[in-house]
């Protein structure tokens, strides 16, 4: 394939994040694993079909990501970090997901707030719009590495003190359980991916033009309530999500 062809000017995105973002998913497809480098920057340049200054803005993103290292003398080389393997199936929980591909894992609170569903969290609840909700914002790493970060909707009528719970324990499943509900399923999940926005570029520490893989779910209580509404943001080159049906 032509590198040149898939560079697109006057689209609004720098040539540098367009070529990290090329760079990064050749990485993801082992398409260096040969050599475990990066080509020199005057091939990426010709492959492009732009100088070496972009180039080098392009694989300082990266850098600053922990995906690759220059090596004074060597070139560029691909710093060796598996994704993290993330099941999506009827009761996806992040811990247990993970399982021992990490060593330890944290569910942070960013911040909470009680307010009326808007029509599409309404709408996954099943609940009229307006109704009150807890709203839950986390970011969940694993053995300190930012994995995602996710915005939550509980009913406020069934779980008031849902916030407080996560604050304590640590765990949406710890703390649905200690609100009285030991076990829920999940019910659907819808997933795009897309360039990371200014907040997930900051809370899951990425460069410009990361891609995040966004995933909106709702789960419901075994009589099929829906209890949450989530959306979801992965960073795309640290986790693969897998189906399991």
């Amino acid at each position: 394939m032509n590198a040149k062809k898939v560079v697109e000017r006057q689209t609004g995105v720098a040539l540098w994040r367009q070529i990290a973002d090329l760079i990064r998913l050749s990485i993801s497809n082992g398409d260096y694993d040969q050599t475990g480098m990066i080509p020199p920057e005057i091939v990426l340049a010709s492959q492009f079909g732009v100088n070496r200054h972009t180039v080098r803005s392009a694989l300082a993103a990266l850098a600053e990501e922990g995906l690759v290292q220059a090596i004074q003398g060597r070139g560029t080389l691909i710093q060796r970090k598996e994704r993290l393997s993330f099941p999506i199936s009827r009761r996806t929980r992040f811990a247990q997901g993970l399982g021992d591909q990490a060593r330890e894992t944290e569910a942070k609170l960013l911040s909470q707030a009680a307010l009326p569903a808007a029509v599409e969290v309404a709408a996954g609840l099943g609940i009229a719009p307006g109704t009150n909700c807890i709203m839950l914002d986390l970011m969940r790493s694993a053995d300190g590495r930012p994995v995602s970060c996710s915005t939550n909707f509980f009913p406020a009528d069934r779980f008031p003190r849902m916030a407080e719970q996560v604050e304590r324990l640590g765990s949406i499943t710890k703390a649905f359980a200690a609100e009285g509900l030991p076990d829920y399923v999940r019910v659907s999940t819808e997933l795009v991916a897309r360039h990371a926005d200014a907040d997930e570029l900051a809370l899951l520490r990425l460069s410009p033009g990361a891609i995040v893989i966004e995933a909106t779910a709702v789960n419901a209580d075994p009589d099929g309530v829906p209890v949450q509404f989530a959306r979801t943001r992965f960073a795309a080159d640290r986790v693969k999500l897998k189906i399991e049906t």
